[in-house]
């Protein structure tokens, strides 16, 4: 099997939503048997210090026997959510007027910081917690 009978097997059916920096892919995929499963990646760009770019990829696989149990899962986690936060999003992001605790006190917390710190903290990759 050539490399195009490949990718034509493995692109069954699929879905993208770009969200900001995320990606999110959905691909249905199929087992070697002829069963189907679904993959979810999550890519996220990242920019290098020198203005080129790179990927970040996080992928889930899906089979059948735990749709069920995931799907339910998923809708009592976003529902819950939703019912304590509502569906408007709260993030420094998103909201133009979000104030930082420490930008309210007169940048007390960054004076503070800068007078207790001898060390930067700017070599900190969070893949590795």
């Amino acid at each position: 099997m050539n490399n195009n009978d490949m990718m034509e097997k493995e692109e069954i059916f699929s879905k993208v939503l770009r969200a900001g920096r995320r990606t999110y892919f959905f691909d249905v995929r199929s087992t070697k048997a002829g069963d189907y499963y679904l993959t979810v990646t999550e890519s996220k760009k990242f920019t290098n210090d020198d203005g080129s770019f790179h990927y970040k990829k996080h992928k889930i696989y899906l089979y059948k026997e735990d749709f069920s149990e995931f799907n339910s899962i998923l809708q009592e986690m976003t529902d819950y959510i939703i019912n304590e936060k509502g569906d408007e999003v709260i993030s420094e992001r998103h909201q133009k007027d979000f104030k930082k605790e420490y930008e309210s006190d007169n940048n007390s917390f960054e004076t503070k910081a800068e007078d207790t710190s001898t060390e930067k903290f700017t070599d900190v990759d969070f893949d590795d917690i």
